[in-house]
């Protein structure tokens, strides 16, 4: 594996572990609960559900990014996070709602097309990494995989 999908690989899980870790231990699951709710997507208990449930797999996925175990796995979980984040985002953006973002558990509202370019960035580089990483299996395999 050539450094610099080691690289993306280290910064991208690195950044959703930091992501997940803030809302775990930084602000607190109560907190990221209320910024949950704020959606307006889903009503209790479903809110506090998916608030105490996205930044532990945030975490472990980052983790395993990081760290190359299970790669195509994290690369997938993330890659379903970021769809999760673009949909909530979107659902907040359609209804006008002026919001804190409860990524990192600040109050600032939520910068709608500044999040689109972060979204964007995430499903580019998740793609190169998806990528990269069937190129890998197929060069150890000596076949093509299909995605």
């Amino acid at each position: 594996m050539n450094a610099a999908t080691l690289t993306a690989r280290v910064l991208l899980g690195t950044w959703f572990v930091y992501s997940g870790g803030m809302k775990i231990f930084g602000t607190g699951l109560d907190r990221f609960t209320r910024d949950v709710a704020n959606y307006q997507l889903v009503k209790p208990p479903l809110d506090a559900v998916a608030a105490y449930t996205v930044p532990w797999l945030e975490v472990i996925a980052g983790l395993c990014l990081m760290l190359g175990i299970l790669r195509r796995g994290a690369i997938l979980t993330i890659a379903g996070l970021v769809v999760v984040f673009s949909i909530s985002v979107g659902w907040a953006w359609s209804k006008g709602l002026d919001i804190s973002c409860g990524c990192h558990g600040g109050d600032a509202p939520i910068q709608y097309w500044h999040k689109v370019a972060e979204f964007a960035g995430y499903f580019i580089l998740l793609g190169w990494l998806w990528w990269m990483e069937m190129r890998n299996v197929a060069a150890i395999t000596g076949r093509r995989e299909s995605l």
